[in-house]
């Protein structure tokens, strides 16, 4: 277990607030009050925790593995969505504030762009979230088709860190980003009839490593 680098500049700074607080408490001798220190550090901590996951390898062709860990909240076929120029399936998952907030890429893929739309901070358990919230949006090519991942901020979470830059090539399950604190991410492919969905409402996934969704090759 490691702390992940794309919230750096969190952990560290709690870590020395907590170290400068930790040592004035000994100081004194208020050796009781260590403990809830140490314990709440832990727990603001926590928030940047990089488990170490093994990645499936050798899967089948056109296997999407989840992007991100938590629940999934919702799976929705539309008639349109701008990451694919056409009909799609969308799955989203709702992480909470005690899940590891980093994503992951579902497939070998290519940054074609990136799309950052300032919006509202609302629960991201309700519908309205997914649509009116800050959000950034990565446009990939994976074997010459282009699919859809979708960051988006929560009451919490108000600081979504992507830096990537087009052209960038990732292989499955690379890290990619992260929500800080509790928020949605969502998956886009295109030709819904085609797609094979494996996760469900509800269901508890983990990034890089749950079997998401299968988009075979077009025909």
């Amino acid at each position: 277990m490691t702390l992940t680098r794309y919230g750096w500049h969190q952990w560290l700074a709690i870590t020395i607030v907590f170290v400068f607080v930790a040592v004035i408490a000994a100081y004194f001798q208020l050796w009781l009050v260590l403990i809830p220190i140490a314990l709440l550090w832990l727990a603001l901590v926590s928030f940047f925790r990089n488990p170490w996951r093994r990645i499936p390898r050798d899967l089948p062709e056109g296997t999407m593995v989840s992007p991100a860990d938590g629940v999934v909240s919702g799976v929705e076929y539309l008639g349109s969505h701008e990451t694919v120029d056409g009909p799609a399936v969308l799955i989203r998952i709702f992480l909470s504030v005690l899940n590891v907030h980093i994503n992951r890429v579902p497939c070998d893929c290519e940054l074609d762009k990136t799309l950052y739309r300032k919006g509202k901070f609302l629960d991201a358990r309700t519908n309205e979230s997914a649509k009116v919230n800050e959000s950034n949006t990565l446009f990939l090519y994976t074997k010459g088709e282009r699919i859809g991942l979708r960051q988006v901020s929560g009451k919490i979470a108000r600081h979504i860190v992507c830096p990537i830059e087009s052209g960038d090539t990732f292989s499955q399950g690379q890290q990619f980003g992260m929500i800080k604190y509790g928020s949605t991410t969502e998956l886009i492919l295109p030709r819904p009839d085609d797609v094979t969905v494996h996760v469900s409402k509800g269901d508890k996934v983990r990034a890089g490593v749950t079997l998401f969704a299968m988009l075979p090759h077009p025909k």
